[in-house]
């Protein structure tokens, strides 16, 4: 099996010389080169012909977004991201994973011994999770710049509680997936619960961005929030969400725990929980994603009466998660993106 070839782009020397250490560790990697800004990277891109890009996002003489945007126009490859976790550094990647990124990986922040293992483990899978993702050029700028002209959204008082519910996991590439599906959805559609593998910080940006584009309203969950007709909740980076039975209706338990398949949240937590309180009452969906978490919450799912869907691997970035659920035989149907809000909406009646 050939290796993965890599170009690390970073103005600090520092950082680079960590990651090409870092990765150097793993036989499936090859780092073919460095460059320390955008204009040095497209040389290297062209010479080198890497696999995978990783790239910082302050960089001089051309910001990584507008070499990304450039990039994905030009030439689409797997592109990873590695920045800090600030607010500002949140906005950022989410633009980023707009853009085209396949994933991103936070720098450490402070003591860069203390947080080079966890780095390490990250950086080394979701680089080679790249090397197998499927990138294409973008017919537009990213989630941002698409604008939609949408009804108004139902005001929060005239809302249902509902028997029925849409449930959605997603990893590697779930940002567009995820924005793909809840945009399609009408305004009076069941209530939704969304689990994407994503950290603290970036997921109340995210739900706002869904907000704004999409016809439900969609906000990032609280515990208690009770799951309603026109509304998603996307469950907080570094809680779990459970859905819970709340008198005649639903609602989500949000809490801090143990990462489960290495992910907090995890779709295998909300899905398990689907399978116990919603039973036949939900459809569940797993998206695109790297590894195997939700797979054995999907089949729990199918097995207590709800419908499932796996999205196909032809339009997955990473084909693992849907993957891995299809052959424990967990999903009722596998459909390309484009058919699975449709596919959500039939399965409930809708």
């Amino acid at each position: 099996m050939s290796r993965c070839k890599v170009l690390v782009v970073d103005d600090s020397a520092l950082v680079r010389q960590i990651l090409v250490t870092i990765l150097g560790q793993d036989p499936e990697i090859e780092v073919v080169g460095t460059a320390s800004d955008p204009y040095v990277a497209w040389e290297k891109i062209k010479t080198l012909q890497p696999d995978v890009l990783t790239l910082d996002v302050e960089m001089p003489r051309m910001d990584g977004l507008l070499f990304l945007q450039k990039l994905m126009i030009a030439r689409p490859m797997p592109v990873v991201m590695v920045s800090s976790l600030t607010e500002r550094g949140c906005e950022t990647t989410l633009r980023a994973l707009e853009l085209g990124a396949v994933d991103y990986v936070s720098k450490p922040k402070l003591d860069v011994r203390e947080e080079t293992p966890r780095l390490s483990v990250e950086l080394i899978a979701k680089v080679k999770a790249a090397g197998h993702a499927r990138v294409r050029r973008p017919s537009n700028l990213g989630l941002a710049s698409r604008r939609l002209v949408l009804p108004t959204k139902a005001h929060s008082s005239l809302l249902r509680s509902t028997q029925k519910v849409l449930v959605i996991g997603a990893s590697t590439g779930g940002t567009g997936a995820i924005y793909d599906v809840v945009t399609a959805l009408p305004a009076d559609s069941p209530g939704v619960v969304i689990v994407l593998h994503m950290p603290a910080g970036f997921t109340r940006s995210f739900a706002n961005r869904l907000d704004g584009a999409s016809r439900i309203r969609v906000s990032e969950a609280k515990d208690g929030d009770r799951i309603l007709d026109g509304h998603a909740l996307l469950a907080p980076g570094g809680f779990h969400m459970t859905v819970v039975r709340s008198g005649a209706s639903y609602s989500v338990h949000v809490a801090a725990g143990d990462p489960v398949n290495r992910h907090c949240p995890s779709v295998d937590v909300l899905f398990e929980s689907c399978a116990s309180t919603l039973g036949s009452n939900a459809t569940g969906a797993i998206l695109t994603g790297m590894g195997a978490d939700g797979a054995r919450g999907l089949l729990a799912m199918r097995t207590a009466g709800a419908r499932t869907i796996a999205q196909d691997e032809a339009t997955c970035v990473v084909f693992g998660m849907p993957r891995e659920a299809i052959l424990l035989n967990g999903a009722d149907q596998v459909l390309p993106l484009e058919s699975i809000a449709e596919g959500l909406l039939q399965n409930v009646g809708c």
